[in-house]
Parts: C-alpha cells; sequence; structure tokens
C-alpha cells in the first residue's frame, strides 16, 4: 500500500513540476481516484487534458473529477472495473450511450443537472443494464 501511495505521490509531483499536461495515475492500484490530488493539482488542474488509470481497480470517479479536469480527452469507457459514473452538475451535452452499455461492470450513471441533447435523453430511455439518473426520467 504504501509503494503504490509513493508511486501516486511520485507522479504528480512530476505532473506539477514538470507543468505537464497529463497525469499517468495507470497500475497504481487504485480503487477511488484520491481527494488529496485534487488539492495538489489545483494549479495546473485547468492544463491537464489526459488522466491515464488504466490497470487500476476504480469502482467510482465522482463530478468533482469532471469539474476539477475540465479538459479532458479520457475514455472512461475502457476502464473494465468502473461501477459508478457521477456527472452530476456539469454541462454535458452529450455522452457515448453505447459504450457506456458495452462496460462490464457499470451499474449506476448519474447525469442530473446537465444540458443532455435530445439524441442523447432518447439514447438514455432504452432499457439499461445500468441504473441511471438524469433530469429525463419521470
Amino acid at each position: 500500500m504504501a509503494e503504490a501511495v509513493a508511486k501516486v505521490a511520485r507522479r504528480i509531483n512530476e505532473t506539477v513540476e514538470e507543468g505537464k499536461d497529463s497525469l499517468d495515475l495507470s497500475n497504481c492500484k487504485l480503487i477511488s481516484f484520491p481527494d488529496g490530488v485534487f488539492k495538489v493539482l489545483r494549479s495546473v488542474s485547468e492544463n491537464i487534458c489526459v488522466v491515464t488509470l488504466a490497470d487500476n481497480e476504480l469502482k467510482a470517479i465522482s463530478s468533482k473529477f469532471f469539474s476539477t479536469f475540465t479538459q479532458l480527452r479520457d475514455k472512461l469507457t475502457e476502464i473494465a472495473t468502473l461501477e459508478t459514473i457521477n456527472l452530476e452538475g456539469n454541462s454535458i451535452t452529450e455522452i457515448p450511450v453505447e459504450k457506456l452499455s458495452n462496460m462490464p461492470a457499470l451499474k449506476w450513471l448519474n447525469l442530473k443537472s446537465n444540458l443532455l441533447d435530445s439524441n442523447t435523453q432518447s439514447a438514455l430511455q432504452s432499457p439499461h443494464k445500468f441504473d441511471i439518473l438524469s433530469t429525463t426520467e419521470s
């Protein structure tokens, strides 16, 4: 565990000190995104456009992740263990519903308080293997 924490700290320090536009937290044994990272990266978070989370054991990603890293171009749908995605309170207009449907572990998706377009709203109306919270629910 201590080794994993040290690896995360090292990679965060490299990102901050070198002003990188990417943060590589792959293979760090993460089960959630560490809250401390948000504070440390506050000064450079608007520059980060790629956060690599491959080969971890992530089960959830909070809306704080997306509101902190506003320039992301990640492929969350490739995280095989991801069970929960909370995107509440952003300005999201569309999401790849078909790709989310192919995520093996996804159980819950929160899209409340977003500006979803009509195509995304329609796609969310179909039955899915995960629970969806959105403003389009009746």
